[in-house]
């Protein structure tokens, strides 16, 4: 039979209330108490119920986190810095990988409900289509706009995308192309396109622009790029808004031989080390996992009154040989 709490009480020489409020951290008890309690507890291998302790305490210590997918470098290493810094502060992390489909993200959303998080962080779809707020819930979003009243953490998207053109004009490109998502979805991310924009506007260049729809299909990349290299001959510069999309077009251009500047937008571990030298512009991927965290935190424990609704981050220019 599992241990229960009088088991341990009676081990420890305690009553059921000492280890429940030992195991809650209510009221005083000295350490020699609580020593006693604990070693009993780690004799009869006793594990504390969390649900029991959620009714209680009113928190189940639990965050939600919906994200596209964590295959994504970029995501991957986003979860691993909330998770780490979510266990650091005594919190559980629940995993949804959305894949970016509405049905399954509503479906991930009732499950964190009926495990009554306390909070969640959502780097998934936009404005309107999931009311996340009506649930009374604390909510950040990272790089996604969910709606007029939550707030928001991201890179300063604009001058990402600024940095990366200028970079590609310093560098006399002449036919300066740029790979994106689907154009329609209105993001901070949106800013790396708008900037492009106003940059070649500036410098009298044709903005082209490459849209590939199925982001998370690397082989969906490819006849996107073979129409790029056909339809646009005379290309030697582009930005691709996310480095997967720079690393594939550079894997296809060298197949070509053809010489070309590259810039991307992450900086990720992962691609950092497969593809060293790639010139890209980094994101602050932990500041962006500790503000999200420190600003939920403040939602939860309802210091509201001062959060921001919209916060960016500096990006930093990395420079490899690709420009």
């Amino acid at each position: 039979m599992k241990p229960k709490i009088e088991d341990v009480a009676k081990l420890a020489g305690v009553s059921p209330t000492t280890v429940s409020r030992v195991l809650n951290n209510r009221g005083y008890i000295s350490d020699k108490t609580r020593d006693k309690v604990q070693q009993a507890m780690n004799e009869l291998n006793y594990f504390p119920n969390d649900v029991a302790r959620t009714l209680f305490n009113k928190r189940s210590n639990l965050i939600g986190l919906i994200l596209p997918t964590t295959a994504n470098p970029f995501f991957g290493e986003l979860t691993f810095h909330i998770e780490n810094i979510c266990a650091s502060l005594g919190y559980k992390v629940l995993l949804c990988n959305s894949l970016n489909q509405v049905d399954k993200e509503e479906k991930y959303l009732e499950m964190l409900l009926r495990n009554q998080v306390d909070g969640i962080i959502v780097g998934t779809h936009n404005r309107g289509i999931l009311d996340y707020h009506k649930q009374g819930l604390a909510v950040v979003a990272i790089d996604r706009y969910l709606s007029e009243t939550i707030p928001v953490v991201s890179s300063d998207n604009y001058d990402g995308g600024k940095t990366a053109t200028e970079l590609l004009i310093h560098n006399q490109c002449q036919c300066i192309v740029l790979i994106d998502g689907i154009g329609e979805l209105e993001t901070p991310a949106r800013l790396r396109r708008k900037a492009y924009m106003d940059l070649m506007e500036q410098h009298r260049q044709t903005p082209i622009i490459y849209e590939i729809a199925e982001v998370f299909e690397q082989n969906s990349y490819i006849p996107i790029l073979n129409d790029l290299f056909t339809e646009h001959p005379e290309v030697d510069g582009v930005f691709a808004t996310n480095d997967l999309f720079a690393a594939a077009l550079w894997n296809e251009a060298k197949k070509r031989n053809k010489s070309i500047k590259v810039v991307g937008y992450d900086g990720t571990e992962t691609l950092r080390t497969l593809l060293p030298e790639l010139t890209t512009i980094k994101q602050p991927i932990k500041s962006l996992a500790e503000a999200a965290i420190d600003i939920l935190i403040k939602e939860i424990e309802e210091e509201l009154p001062d959060l921001p609704l919209e916060t960016k981050l500096p990006i930093k220019l990395i420079k490899g040989t690709t420009a």
